[in-house]
């Protein structure tokens, strides 16, 4: 059932850029946001030079692209932010964002540092940004190793690019952090930026 508290969203085509560690609970603070909103919010469907997996749909998960294709929409200036992991492309295109809109959704664009950083040089795009903090270093640690799914080095590089992030947060850069030390505090808060 859609959550009536919050004052109508002014559409005025900014991004939210919603960016903090993997583990700190973005992705289940996002999902209530649109699950609350229905028909407000819309994501991207990114760019991957990666292979499809199992179950994942051409257009829906992501679009699958060969190499040569995404360089040439790096050249183009097609995406608004982009970056390699892997070494496989990810990006996020200027076209999937006019689409969205186009249908008057308001994009959130959930991303890394780096997105960011490219995101913020870019003079032509307007977003807000929103950093998701964990409340110590520690609790984050717990809650990635608490998943089960990782091996241990992969952790410890989550953890190195956690720290990163946390200390580029600190600088100021963004224009809302929330401690995610309580799920539905941190929802509260989130939502009273984005309808302020």
């Amino acid at each position: 059932m859609a959550s009536t508290s919050a004052a109508p969203l002014k559409k005025d085509g900014r991004l939210i850029v919603i960016s903090g560690p993997s583990g700190v609970g973005k992705g289940t603070l996002i999902q209530k946001l649109f699950d609350d909103h229905p028909n407000t919010f819309a994501f991207t469907v990114s760019h991957t030079t990666r292979a499809p997996r199992a179950g994942e749909v051409d257009g829906v998960n992501y679009f699958f692209v060969d190499h040569e294709t995404f360089a040439n929409l790096v050249a183009e200036g097609g995406f608004v932010e982009h970056a390699t992991f892997s070494g496989n492309r990810y990006g996020t295109s200027k076209k999937t964002i006019a689409d969205q809109t186009a249908k008057g959704l308001v994009v959130v664009l959930d991303i890394e540092m780096y997105g960011v950083k490219q995101i913020q040089a870019n003079p032509s795009i307007e977003a807000r940004y929103i950093f998701i903090k964990p409340p110590t270093f520690e609790a984050l640690e717990k809650r990635l190793r608490g998943r089960g799914t990782e091996k241990d080095e992969d952790i410890q590089k989550r953890l190195t690019q956690a720290k990163a992030e946390i200390e580029y947060a600190d600088t100021g850069v963004h224009d809302k952090v929330i401690v995610n030390d309580d799920l539905e505090k941190a929802y509260q808060e989130l939502k009273e930026f984005i309808f302020s």
